[in-house]
């Protein structure tokens, strides 16, 4: 360190710290060293502006400034600091500790410090490191703050209103200044490293108040020019979803966001967009639509792939048995997904050969795996039409053999109409005793009279028919495959009136048809 050179002070000696070997009044250690002049080679009013000179040397440090210092010496409780002073100051270790608790200083070292006291009640210099830093970010704070730089800070914790922000030292985010839309956990937040700008600086308050969402505001407006200049409808992009709605998805792309609606998600069925995707996941899309006057983008991503309904004729012939998941029921049949995209149609009439199916819920559940046959394929139309009972064995092809007529028959009442009984021949198998071949001699006016449900009788089997109830609405698909009856009638009474009035009662029976 140069001391002053005007006659009272000398140069260090070499190798010593700066001011190791200085001397005060009053027997207290000095800051510069210097070497006074014999009196009788000096005046008296010389000497004595000298001192005054020496004096204003100290008074020109004033207290609450930050100045430059030498470590003279580290031990396990303090660091000594020569500033230049008529003393050394003491500061506590704890002040030059890193996180892992290790002394960041040696001896000779050149520490920035802050001037707090001249003197204390001992006389000593009082200094101080941190405040000498927080000093500096201070002065960074105010510089960033004229300039708009950026400063890093870590969240310290969620406080009223906003958020506690550590950039050397504590600073306030406002909950509205987080980001451009509102974030609802602030919570988790804590601990991360965000990037920022300085809105407002009071340092006589220690107050400052930073925003991220200016710096993403700024950051998305470079964002949107540059991805606006390259936009247009067809080419693919990578954005980030941003947020997610019953109806789609709005992908970031770059300063501006385009919607993925949910039809244009996946070929497949998609029930909400959370089942393919969630926020912040990387996507691939392609513009389906761009309106620069209103900067709206629509996107899609299955649009990426082959629509799976190009080659269906090829993997679905018809006749072909199929598996699948049952993905919906309506009251006219149920949708069965055959892979992603593809689904087919079972209808109520093709779900059963001996059931009148009222609803597909009696025979299948959402969720259910079956296996069906292809039994039509329109790719144009997108569908595809399935049969249940097709994997199975039509009991008509076998009750022909099995009841040939003439056959008798015990079975009970199932259920009674205005125009007959109907008479359990097999499980879900049903034979009809029509109101005019109850009886020989009485005339019935309703099977009650005769029958109640519940009842077993004895019939012969008259006819085999295979017909549609006329209520039944069938598709054209399924016009030769229908549900039928069996025909029966009571054994013919061997008192009857006349030969052969079996015969006119089929006859008779018939023309009522």
């Amino acid at each position: 360190m140069a001391n002053v050179d005007n006659g009272l002070v000398t140069p260090d000696k070499p190798g010593e710290q700066p001011g190791a070997a200085a001397r005060t009044r009053a027997g207290k250690p000095a800051g510069p060293a210097f070497k006074p002049m014999q009196h009788e080679d000096m005046d008296p009013q010389e000497f004595a502006a000298m001192l005054d000179i020496y004096d204003d040397s100290f008074r020109n440090m004033a207290e609450g400034e930050v100045v430059k210092g030498t470590v003279l010496k580290v031990t396990d409780t303090a660091v000594v600091v020569d500033v230049g002073y008529k003393s050394e100051g003491l500061i506590q270790i704890h002040e030059f500790l890193d996180e892992n608790g290790q002394v960041t200083v040696q001896s000779g070292d050149v520490v920035d410090v802050l001037l707090e006291r001249t003197e204390d009640r001992e006389g000593h210099i009082v200094l101080s490191r941190e405040k000498a830093e927080k000093m500096k970010i201070w002065d960074e704070v105010e510089k960033a703050y004229a300039d708009r730089k950026v400063v890093i800070g870590r969240v310290i914790e969620r406080i009223k209103g906003g958020l506690a922000v550590d950039i050397g030292v504590r600073a306030f985010l406002p909950g509205s200044q987080i980001d451009v839309r509102p974030v609802r956990n602030l919570d988790a937040l804590k601990g991360q490293e965000l990037r920022m700008r300085v809105i407002k600086v009071n340092k006589k308050r220690g107050n400052i108040v930073l925003s991220r969402k200016a710096l993403l505001e700024e950051e998305n407006a470079e964002k949107k020019k540059t991805t606006l200049e390259t936009l247009a409808e067809g080419k693919v992009l990578r954005g980030t979803v941003k947020n997610i709605t019953d109806y789609g998805a709005f992908i970031d792309l770059g300063g501006i966001d385009g919607l993925l609606h949910i039809t244009d998600m996946s070929w497949g069925r998609v029930g909400h967009p959370s089942e393919l995707f969630k926020v912040n996941d990387e996507v691939d899309v392609i513009v389906l639509k761009y309106d620069p006057s209103t900067e709206r983008v629509s996107l899609g991503h299955k649009q990426l792939v082959q629509d799976p309904w190009a080659t269906v004729q090829d993997r679905y012939p018809v006749g072909a048995r199929m598996g699948g998941k049952v993905v919906s029921l309506t009251d006219y049949g149920a949708f069965v997904e055959l892979e992603a995209g593809v689904e087919g149609l079972i209808h109520v009439s093709e779900m059963s050969w001996s059931k009148r199916v009222k609803h597909p819920s009696k025979i299948l559940n959402v969720g259910d795996s079956v296996d069906a046959m292809v039994l039509g394929v329109d790719p144009a139309a997108r569908r595809i039409s399935l049969g249940l009972k097709q994997v199975e064995t039509n009991p008509w092809h076998e009750l022909t053999e099995k009841y040939p007529v003439g056959t008798k028959i015990k079975g009970k009442v199932r259920n009674l109409t205005e125009f007959g009984a109907f008479v359990e021949v097999e499980e879900d198998i049903d034979g009809l005793i029509h109101i005019s071949d109850m009886s020989w001699s009485k005339r019935i006016k309703h099977p009650s009279e005769v029958l109640k449900k519940g009842d077993v009788v004895e019939a012969m089997v008259l006819e085999h028919r295979r017909r549609e109830p006329a209520a039944f609405a069938r598709p054209q698909a399924a016009r030769d495959r229908h549900l039928g009856r069996l025909l029966l009638t009571p054994p013919r009474r061997r008192h009857h009136r006349r030969e052969g009035h079996a015969h006119d009662q089929l006859r008779r029976l018939r023309r009522a048809r």
